[in-house]
C-alpha cells in the first residue's frame, strides 16, 4: 500500500476544494465497521474544537445516497471532511496500523505542501500591492507638486493624520 491511496480517495467539488469521504476513508483505514469509525471521528472533532477551529469547517454531515439492492436507494449519513479534518482523524487512528502511519507521512506532507502554497500565494500578493502602492504613492508626489505643494513630507503627514484618527505617519 502507498500513499496514493489517500490521492485516489479525494475529490473535487463544484468550487474545486478538496474534501475525503468519512465513508472512504474507513474503509482505507481498514474499520471492519462505520461505527467504530465514527468514535475516531468524534475524537478528530474534539481535537478541532480544542484547537480552536471551528468543527463544521472541517466535518461536514451529508446525505450521500447509496444503492440498497433492486436499483433503490437510501440517504447515509457520511462526513466530508477537510485535508486538516483527515490529519486530526489519523492522528486518532489505531497506529499499529500500517495505512495509518502512511496516511500520518501522506497528510503532515501535504499539508506543509499547502502551507508552502498558501505562503507563495500570499508573499506574491504584498509584492503586487507594494508595487501598486508605491506607483500611486509616485502619481501623488507628481501631482502634489504640480499644486504647489512646497513640502510634501509634511502634506503626506497630514494624509495620514486623516486616514488614521489623527496619528501622524509615525
Amino acid at each position: 500500500m502507498n500513499n496514493n491511496v489517500f490521492e485516489e480517495i479525494k475529490r473535487i467539488n463544484e468550487y474545486q476544494s478538496e474534501y475525503w469521504s468519512s465513508r472512504d476513508l474507513a474503509k482505507v483505514l481498514g474499520y471492519s465497521s462505520y461505527d467504530k469509525f465514527l468514535n475516531v471521528i468524534n475524537k478528530a472533532k474534539e481535537a478541532c474544537e480544542n484547537s480552536g477551529q471551528v468543527i463544521h469547517n472541517h466535518f461536514s454531515h451529508m446525505d450521500e445516497m447509496v444503492e440498497i439492492g433492486s436499483g433503490a436507494k437510501r440517504a447515509i449519513d457520511t462526513v466530508y471532511l477537510s485535508r486538516y479534518a483527515c490529519y486530526l482523524i489519523i492522528q486518532n487512528s489505531d497506529p499499529s496500523k500500517e495505512v495509518v502511519a502512511l496516511g500520518q507521512t501522506y497528510f503532515a506532507i501535504q499539508t506543509r505542501r499547502q502551507e508552502k502554497s498558501d505562503q507563495l500565494i500570499e508573499d506574491n500578493k504584498r509584492l503586487h500591492l507594494r508595487s501598486e502602492i508605491k506607483t500611486h504613492n509616485t502619481s501623488l508626489a507628481e501631482a502634489a507638486e504640480n499644486a504647489g505643494v512646497s513640502n510634501y513630507g509634511k502634506f503626506q503627514n497630514y494624509g495620514y493624520r486623516g486616514l488614521y484618527g489623527g496619528a501622524g505617519r509615525k
